[in-house]
């Protein structure tokens, strides 16, 4: 996937936007700045990939590479695969066994945005299979529909709460954590998503982390 910097890139409903656009919460930091500040606070491992469009999300994965997997689809010359139609297929029982292996894991995925109500929409799509948390200005915490409506909605998604405020990030509510969770089984869209993470991974020349 390529394109002009600082350019929006569309290929098959995904859309790759620049890590150093302006934040969308009005701050100083930039969307990566602001997405690296949120990953640490809350101890999501991993890359910060660019901003996607994502099933028309605005949202920042973090990722690593599956090492074995990942050799594994380079021994094999299997690259990362975008077309939904095919992907649909992988998850049928007879499948099973002959599609390439998930070779990304996605520790969490990142919805900043002036409101919450916007970040919500955007983060809970990703919330069946993976951590997820909404970032919003620090100013948003102090409306009446904060503490009534946000953050009972959010947990009740499994949804974790950020704040920021210039160059401060802070948890205003903590999500589930799927490292405490059994493995969730994948679906046709969770697999696709994989497979987008995956390709933004390697044209990051993103390395494998070590075998544990």
């Amino acid at each position: 996937m390529t394109g002009t910097p600082g350019r929006a890139v569309v290929d098959n409903e995904i859309r790759v936007c620049s890590a150093h656009v302006r934040s969308p919460l009005d701050l100083p930091s930039s969307i990566g700045t602001l997405a690296e500040l949120s990953a640490s606070v809350l101890g999501w491992t991993g890359s910060v990939l660019p901003p996607l469009k994502l099933l028309g999300r605005h949202v920042v994965p973090v990722a690593d590479l599956v090492p074995d997997a990942h050799a594994e689809r380079l021994c094999l010359g299997s690259e990362p695969v975008l077309d939904r139609a095919e992907i649909a297929t992988w998850v049928w029982p007879e499948m099973d066994g002959r599609v390439p292996p998930p070779a990304a894991r996605v520790s969490g995925v990142l919805a900043p945005a002036r409101h919450w109500r916007s970040a919500l929409t955007d983060a809970v799509p990703f919330a069946r299979f993976t951590n997820t948390a909404i970032v919003v200005p620090r100013s948003v915490t102090l409306a009446p529909d904060f503490m009534e409506t946000c953050l009972i909605r959010a947990r009740q998604f499994g949804v974790g709460v950020l704040s920021a405020d210039g160059e401060t990030v802070q948890v205003e509510l903590a999500g589930r954590c799927f490292d405490d969770a059994p493995p969730v089984e994948h679906t046709a869209v969770s697999r696709w998503i994989n497979e987008v993470v995956y390709q933004q991974l390697l044209s990051l020349d993103v390395p494998a982390p070590s075998r544990s």
